[in-house]
């Protein structure tokens, strides 16, 4: 069950973008015997969805770092690069077509054709997306019917349907968007995003799709959407795998009488990167609230140290832990895990006497030692929460971060031992 996570609120539409979804029984390969050519017999849950974007937009996007990474996410890096605009984003979930080598490549330039044939704009316009199984190949001729279908029911309130459209594991849709004020004028945030299990981005199985109505130019956007991506999406954990597919993708349509932004220095554009940082932050937490049989969220804080870098190295190796993550679920105050947690991050000349603990207002260890004043039974009602912060100060200098992660269940190995069944 997700934490504290409900149905997204309501979704703005933002100028210059629409989206459609539609059923095309992505998840078994094409080869599989049932293959519901008869699209009556194909179930309901739609699987692919389509976002068209106007012919000015201006769009970018930070991608995992694997290196098995999916055809896709190496067709959309070759389609942005080449700097022609981007008019559509293709997304399929059920199947991810990563180690499917020279076919999946193919096979993703195909439906990027199909989604630029009825669209009427050009294949490097289109950029394709996928999650789901890895290894399998895609069942191209249903999805281009699919994709296909999507044209006739593109509406720029469909945020919702193709929210739940991306959906694999997640338990709920992630979908938040915001109005806001930039150098006094409107402008409209929408975003959704996708994912539960193999969550570590290294930019999980993570896609995410953020939209706004503000005038920002290409170069200017690249270096805003990896920003963005450092202070959300970077920040998360589930269970510290880092996906073949991962995505994020940022457009802007220019519809906003906002003024056009060229530069980080330009007027508006720290209160556009607020905005939008704050969207994404809560797509990520989503992501996390939602994570594979999770009961609790947990931030990971850590201050004192040398350098904001150092700060993530520990606050990751904490998150990371599965025998921090395991004492998490089960509500157990066994601080010792953390300190192996911290000491194994691998700091530069460490001093343990210089670390302080605490559980949310709970003080576990002072100066390297079980504080004083300890009590284990307020330690585990900490823990009992729904939420918390383990706060970690190392003593050793300015600065500080913070990571997001769940615990790890029972649930999270059933969920990923019946995977694929």
């Amino acid at each position: 069950m997700a934490v504290n996570l409900a149905e997204p609120g309501e979704l703005f539409p933002v100028a210059g973008v629409t989206l459609a979804a539609a059923a095309a029984q992505v998840k078994p390969s094409a080869s599989d015997s049932e293959t519901y050519t008869d699209a009556a017999m194909r179930p309901e849950r739609d699987d692919l969805a389509l976002i068209v974007l106007d012919e000015h937009a201006s769009v970018a996007g930070v991608f995992t770092q694997s290196g098995f990474a999916a055809p896709p996410v190496q067709l959309c890096r070759k389609h942005l690069a080449a700097g022609a605009g981007n008019r559509a984003f293709i997304i399929n979930s059920g199947n991810a077509n990563a180690a499917t080598g020279e076919r999946g490549m193919r096979d993703a330039k195909s439906l990027c054709m199909t989604a630029a044939r009825v669209l009427d704009i050009d294949a490097t316009e289109v950029l394709p997306f996928s999650t789901g199984v890895i290894g399998e190949f895609l069942p191209v001729e249903r999805m281009s019917e699919g994709f296909a279908g999507c044209v006739k029911n593109l509406q720029a309130d469909n945020w919702l349907v193709a929210a739940r459209a991306i959906m694999t594991t997640d338990t709920l849709p992630k979908a938040f968007s915001k109005k806001i004020q930039v150098a006094g004028a409107t402008v409209t945030i929408s975003g959704m995003s996708k994912g539960a299990g193999m969550m570590r981005p290294d930019m999980a199985t993570m896609l995410a799709f953020m939209a706004c109505d503000a005038t920002v130019d290409s170069q200017t956007l690249q270096i805003l959407v990896r920003d963005i991506a450092d202070a959300s999406f970077n920040r998360l954990t589930v269970d510290g795998d880092t996906s073949t597919n991962d995505s994020f993708v940022l457009a802007c349509t220019s519809h906003s009488d906002a003024p056009a932004i060229s530069a980080m220095s330009d007027t508006g554009y720290a209160e556009l990167r607020a905005g939008l940082v704050e969207v994404a932050v809560e797509l990520a937490q989503a992501i996390v609230r939602d994570g594979e049989g999770a009961t609790k969220f947990v931030t990971v804080r850590v201050t004192g140290g040398r350098t904001q870098a150092e700060c993530a190295l520990v606050a990751f190796t904490v998150a990371h832990s599965p025998l921090v993550k395991t004492a998490i679920f089960a509500g157990d105050p066994n601080w010792g895990r953390f300190c192996m947690a911290i000491g194994r991050a691998g700091l530069t000349n460490f001093e343990q006497s210089g670390v302080t603990l605490h559980l949310d207002e709970v003080c576990i260890a002072r100066d390297g030692l079980v504080d004083a004043g300890y009590s284990e039974p307020e330690a585990a009602q900490v823990m009992a929460r729904d939420e918390y912060q383990v706060l970690i100060d190392l003593d050793r200098g300015a600065a500080e971060d913070e990571v997001w992660t769940s615990d790890l269940s029972y649930e999270y190995v059933r969920i990923n031992a019946e995977y694929r069944t």
